[in-house]
């Protein structure tokens, strides 16, 4: 439409564009809030703080904005006063995020891909995790090597190894930690001609 596009004050079905509307809908609703308390994902809303006491006024103005906008939330879908909450694959608590087990079991139980279409399905899965494992890319850039045009699969033992080294510091992932403060940041960088890394650490971690 000339000044944005046409809402529905009720989704018919069929729609297939639903999800980003509704999206577009909860960023506008939320954006006071957005990475600052509250996370939302389509119909996802995770409300985050440091203490009871700021929780209590976080629940609060969230709730007070959804009902001013008039957008209701089932009771029996809602939990409150979590103190560790698994969202989008992830667990997060007050020590930080890190991988869900329950996720990551089915790469652990996942045979040696057979196909680059194969190896495509177990990389979509495993990138999503990528940043917990150091060095990601270097330790799957043999499996990488396999889904190249006019390239013959062949698994040999370069593959073997990339794809047990992945599930072994898939285990083994780290607690991503979250910032205390702003003091004390350190960016670490590395460059080269095919792109720039860098990571962001606080007192080590």
């Amino acid at each position: 439409m000339r000044y944005g596009h046409y809402e529905f004050l009720v989704m018919p079905f069929g729609l297939t564009n639903a999800p980003t509307v509704f999206m577009d809908l909860m960023n506008r609703v939320c954006r006071p809030f957005l990475d600052k308390s509250v996370i939302v994902f389509i119909n996802e809303i995770l409300i985050y703080s440091r203490d009871e006491v700021e929780h209590r006024q976080h629940l609060r103005e969230v709730l007070e904005i959804l009902q001013k906008e008039r957008l209701f939330a089932k009771f029996s879908k809602c939990e409150f006063w979590l103190q560790e909450v698994q969202f989008l694959g992830h667990v997060v608590s007050k020590d930080g995020v890190k991988v869900d087990t329950a996720k990551i079991e089915a790469m652990m139980n996942w045979e040696p891909p057979m196909s680059p279409t194969e190896i495509r399905s177990f990389l979509g899965l495993a990138g999503y995790y990528r940043r917990f494992i150091q060095d990601f890319s270097k330790i799957v850039s043999p499996l990488t090597s396999l889904k190249k045009k006019n390239v013959k699969f062949l698994w040999t033992e370069a593959q073997e190894k990339a794809f047990r080294t992945f599930q072994k510091k898939l285990c083994k992932a780290p607690i991503l930690s979250l910032p205390k403060g702003s003091e004390d940041f350190v960016v670490y960088s590395d460059a080269s001609k095919l792109g720039l890394m860098c990571v962001l650490m606080q007192k080590g971690r």
